[in-house]
């Protein structure tokens, strides 16, 4: 190969290595697999910083068979010493409902069934207003007012397909998750709808300050498999 411009030979091989480096590397995409239902198996999410929130949007990205049937399914759990601090739920009536510090009555959504194909799913909400709102694949449901002048506490831990009944613990089998997560991002504060489209849509928007799944630390435990694939 002829040198570049009449550039030295070595200063040439850097470029030549660096263009191909280039050229091959590409973005990887990682995927939680929860292949059976348990009691022992979870991942923990290490967040950026402390869940000491007054807003929020959560996102994710699902695929299950579970709601063929009529089950629980937690989909994302943060749990104090105290509380179920903030928890979403697919519920065994088929509802869709989000529960903060321990409520005995979250607010449920009727949402499009989660399926073997995946699913983008996001969660709103705002203490000022106590304005809620879900969004299926880019689609905003209805609003709905909960808990007005509240605030999301923080010390506690994040953890997806378990509901903790203590901090990190007292699981039940028929609570779990089962199937596929990735795309977990969270955000302290409310995302536009133009926003929520895009992401849905793989345009770029500000990644999660809270949780993003590009740079996220988690542990896994028991029978969960982390898969990475090319974009």
């Amino acid at each position: 190969m002829a040198l570049l411009n009449g550039m030295s030979p070595l200063l040439s091989l850097l470029i030549i290595g660096s263009l191909h480096l280039a050229s091959t590397e590409r973005p990887m995409k990682k995927t939680l697999v929860f292949p059976v239902a348990t009691d022992t198996s979870y991942v923990e999410l290490m967040p950026q910083k402390d869940l000491s929130i007054a807003s929020f949007t959560l996102c994710m990205q699902l695929a299950t068979e579970l709601a063929k049937g009529k089950r629980e399914i937690i989909l994302f759990a943060y749990r104090t010493e105290q509380f179920d601090e903030l928890n979403v739920w697919r519920e065994s009536d088929g509802t869709y409902q989000m529960f903060m510090q321990s409520s005995k009555n979250g607010v449920s959504f009727n949402l499009p069934e989660l399926n073997t194909i995946q699913t983008h799913l996001c969660l709103t909400w705002e203490s000022q207003t106590g304005m809620a709102a879900f969004y299926v694949n880019g689609k905003r449901s209805l609003r709905k007012l909960y808990k007005m002048g509240h605030r999301v506490l923080p010390g506690g831990r994040v953890i997806l397909g378990q509901d903790p009944d203590s901090l990190l613990g007292n699981f039940d089998i028929n609570q779990s998750f089962v199937g596929e997560i990735t795309d977990v991002n969270m955000w302290d504060y409310v995302l536009s709808t133009a926003m929520i489209r895009d992401l849905n849509d793989g345009k770029w928007v500000p990644r999660g300050n809270i949780f993003d799944w590009e740079t996220i630390n988690m542990k896994l435990n028991g029978n969960v498999t982390l898969f990475s694939e090319d974009l």
